[in-house]
């Protein structure tokens, strides 16, 4: 099998929404952890500071063929088309360990 990684920075608020939809495409799990950052369209304190905004990034490993329906889940949950909602991208997968257990759920 080959793999795709995809990597979504979502607000927490839209995690689940996010990971649900995407296992209702195919994904068979996520790993989701907490973080922070500031992108384009960064929000300003009262004197101008930069706010520190947390986000989720949430990880998935998933077979080749069902990439693009998860990444579309994952944009229309996180409701990407909205600024500063989040971003996710797609890695190349070149070797995988550990994964042998869940090659029966993987290979559905």
């Amino acid at each position: 099998m080959a793999y795709k990684f995809i990597v979504a920075m979502v607000k927490p608020d839209l995690t689940d929404r996010v990971v649900n939809s995407a296992k209702q495409v195919g994904a068979t799990g996520a790993t989701v952890i907490a973080g922070s950052g500031t992108g384009a369209n960064e929000a300003k304190t009262f004197f101008g500071l930069s706010l520190d905004i947390r986000t989720d990034v949430v990880l998935f490993l998933v077979d080749n063929e069902i990439v693009e329906p998860v990444l579309s889940a994952i944009k229309a949950a996180g409701r990407f088309d909205k600024p500063g909602t989040g971003i996710a991208f797609v890695l190349a997968v070149d070797q995988t360990a550990g994964i042998e257990s869940q090659l029966s759920k993987l290979e559905r």
